[in-house]
């Protein structure tokens, strides 16, 4: 296909079709070859376009990762008339949900039989947890130099596979800790404390980290003028997974016997089940199954991407990180996620410290819950209307307001304040973690 064709195609702009082939050119696992045909566009010399992008698998991969396998994506599309995006968004809000055994929600009903098996006390897990959460961010950012020269299908796969050989290896964390500290004649507390916090590190990223990032990606790169509404909709169902992850957890452990077995079935339901699921229904990008983002195509729909303004220039990870709007949106994000996994984490203590039964304490959450699906909702819309800014300001006041409640769980004022203020900000961020990136860069 010529440089023409290829424009009268898509009819998208020089601009866009760079930025769109440049994320493309990095989806393909273990990629031994992009071969590119350029040809420079009018008289100006600033504008470039790329025709041809093929890609060839190493037999490592046995082509298993290729678009079309097992099935094409393109021709679902044309049979079914469906867009194969809002496939793509319903297995990547799976994927998310399938990250639950690394979330904090999923580790908190963990808890009390971790301290039981590995003697350690409340504080020491909640350090080693603490170890876990901050060092696996500090190695996120290798996982997404992976995600963008191996894409999110690849990644959501390997992933899986890891957060099933951590729940498996957490499975018998006490066991290993003592025949290490046997081996070594060393303390067995130290060394338990040492391991559960190497193992919190492994589930912390594979789970909270790549896999919630890989499938989360997913729907901004399938969509683009209704990015916002897919966001919204991603939002509401995740938060709803979410909301009901720790009681069918808890209900887990009691119908396999042990939490030993649940963390097992776990592992084989991620590392086999979902990784299963993401090999056959992910797809990196629409242009690599012969779409384009939202469903739209040639004729009358291809005006609409043709007059929507499309951005100036594309950014490097270093560019990104060297504009303000990145680390606003970094701040308020990451503040929150910091806070509510120590509250999330601890909130029967601090329910017991303001006089709170356990049960009066986890009345938090399903208020916040239905706030959260509502605002995600209704911010996913409002976001392809108006601009970033308002939504993390008023992400930033919500939370301020939630933290002041949080303080004083036992008075009634300050309890609906923390609902308020903590459901609104957590119904955003799901939303801003969406939308933020593709629209700024």
């Amino acid at each position: 296909m010529t440089a023409l064709q290829t424009s009268m195609h898509y009819s998208f702009t020089d601009t866009e079709i760079h930025r769109r082939l440049r994320r493309l050119r990095a989806n393909a696992f273990c990629i031994i070859g992009v071969h590119l045909r350029t040809t420079f566009l009018s008289a100006t010399g600033i504008s470039q376009s790329i025709s041809n992008l093929r890609y060839k698998r190493q037999r490592l991969t046995f082509g298993l990762l290729d678009p079309a396998r097992p099935f094409d994506a393109g021709r679902f599309t044309e049979r079914t008339g469906v867009f194969y995006g809002w496939v793509v968004l319903g297995f990547a809000v799976l994927g998310v949900l399938a990250s639950v055994p690394g979330q904090t929600m999923g580790v908190s009903v963990f808890a009390d039989p971790l301290i039981a098996a590995t003697g350690l006390s409340r504080l020491a897990l909640s350090s080693a947890y603490l170890v876990g959460t901050v060092s696996s961010g500090l190695v996120l950012p290798i996982g997404g130099r992976w995600l963008n020269n191996h894409g999110e299908r690849a990644t959501a796969i390997g992933a899986c596979v890891l957060l099933a050989l951590t729940l498996v290896a957490l499975s018998q964390v006490d066991r290993i800790g003592a025949a290490i500290a046997a081996a070594l004649s060393a303390d067995r507390a130290i060394v338990t404390f040492i391991v559960v916090a190497v193992g919190f590190v492994s589930l912390r990223f594979s789970g909270q980290g790549l896999l919630t990032l890989s499938s989360r990606n997913l729907v901004g790169q399938w969509f683009d003028a209704r990015r916002g509404l897919a966001a919204g909709i991603f939002g509401v169902l995740m938060s709803l997974g979410f909301s009901f992850a720790p009681v069918l957890l808890n209900t887990l452990i009691h119908a396999t016997g042990s939490w030993r077995s649940a963390w097992l079935v776990l592992a084989v339901t991620v590392g086999v089940g979902m990784a299963l699921i993401a090999w056959v229904f992910y797809r990196d990008t629409p242009e690599q199954c012969g779409l384009l983002p939202d469903g739209l195509v040639d004729g009358a729909s291809t005006a609409r991407a043709t007059a929507r303004p499309v951005a100036t220039r594309t950014y490097t990870r270093s560019e990104a990180l060297g504009t303000g709007p990145f680390w606003a949106v970094a701040l308020v994000l990451g503040v929150h996620s910091a806070t509510m996994t120590g509250i999330t984490f601890n909130i029967i203590d601090l329910g017991a410290s303001d006089g709170l039964s356990s049960a009066q304490a986890l009345a938090l959450f399903p208020p916040m819950a239905i706030i959260g699906v509502v605002v995600g909702l209704l911010a996913g819309m409002a976001s392809d209307r108006i601009g970033l800014r308002w939504l993390v300001f008023t992400m930033a006041v919500a939370e301020s307001v939630g933290y002041l409640g949080a303080t004083q769980l036992g008075e009634p004022l300050f309890f609906v304040a923390a609902v308020m203020g903590l459901g609104t900000s957590t119904g955003l961020m799901s939303t801003l973690q969406t939308v933020s990136m593709p629209k700024l860069y």
